[in-house]
């Protein structure tokens, strides 16, 4: 099990209301995804992403290898986003606090997650 656990378990609350506000891009996630130019035909898959990233953290909490994966996955994942809000020069809220913060949390969980292997 890897302690200390309330950082994935924040993280999966963080991506499960993520997803929630993903279902129907509500207007500010709307905004945001037309702002960077993401393709409108891979918004239906945010949802399941983000849900199955929020499983994994949990799983992940007993499953060690899980952690790693999903983690590194999320990172992956806000590094593409951080890239896609500087190609679109978004210099605001969306690239610093969102995007470069959940990089910052992700890139702690994963380095959690290898320190406890």
């Amino acid at each position: 099990m890897i302690h200390p656990w309330l950082l994935f378990a924040g993280l999966a609350a963080v991506q499960l209301g993520d997803a929630a506000l993903c279902l129907r891009p509500v207007g500010f996630v709307r905004a945001c995804l037309e702002d960077v130019d993401f393709p409108r035909r891979y918004w239906r898959l945010l949802p399941v992403l983000k849900t199955a990233s929020a499983v994994g953290l949990i799983v992940g909490i007993w499953f060690l290898p899980l952690a790693v994966l999903t983690a590194a996955s999320l990172v992956v994942y806000f590094l593409v986003a951080v890239s896609l809000h500087l190609r679109a020069k978004d210099y605001g809220r969306n690239l610093f606090l969102n995007a470069t913060g959940m990089l910052v949390l992700c890139t702690a969980a994963l380095v959690l997650a290898l320190q406890a292997g």
